[in-house]
């Protein structure tokens, strides 16, 4: 791929020429790069991928032309990125929870539940459930943000028997993607 600064020949210029070079605008400069190549067929996973990338490119226009939203795209845009393509990023990856910590967690008001719940722009809200081996909820709420990807849950419930409890942990994201991870508890 190259690029081009005040080129008198190429300034502005944007589109396929033939089938060996594709032009595009950036912040300012021409892009070139090298004409895409396509098979042909399309797999279901390929048909799947361009639906979802369609719904994305949906939900980042919505979100540009919401002020709200695209102020917080825009706060997060660095240089040589723009607000849309954080939107579209975002909108495709759901966010990780890549720790459930239950050690000060024992079935009393108060214990706390520590999850590490991170996204590639931001976690909106982490929930937790907690129930039996039939699937009965013994108690749920959300968790309290506190820094960086630590979230808080306090136990507002006292469960005596642990044993054969689950916690269902539920991170969600702007676009509204949903990761659950569940742990065991006793």
């Amino acid at each position: 791929m190259a690029t081009s600064k005040n080129n008198v020949v190429t300034f502005g210029l944007s589109g396929k020429v033939g089938d060996l070079l594709v032009f595009r605008q950036l912040d300012g400069q021409t892009i070139v790069s090298k004409s895409p190549v396509q098979s042909g067929k399309v797999s279901p996973k390929q048909k799947a991928q361009r639906e979802r990338f369609q719904e994305a490119i949906i939900y980042a226009k919505d979100a540009i032309a919401n002020p709200e939203f695209a102020e917080l795209y825009a706060a997060a845009a660095k240089k040589g990125k723009r607000p849309y393509n954080i939107a579209v990023a975002d909108f495709l990856n759901a966010p990780d929870i890549s720790e459930i910590d239950l050690s000060a967690y024992h079935g009393a008001i108060g214990d706390t539940i520590r999850i590490k719940a991170s996204d590639d722009f931001a976690v909106k809200e982490v929930t937790v459930v907690i129930v039996d081996d039939s699937g009965e909820t013994l108690e749920e709420g959300a968790a309290e943000h506190k820094i960086g990807n630590q979230w808080i849950y306090t136990a507002m419930n006292e469960i005596n028997d642990l044993a054969n409890k689950r916690i269902v942990v539920s991170a969600s994201d702007i676009p509204g993607n949903i990761t659950r991870e569940e742990k065991t508890i006793g």
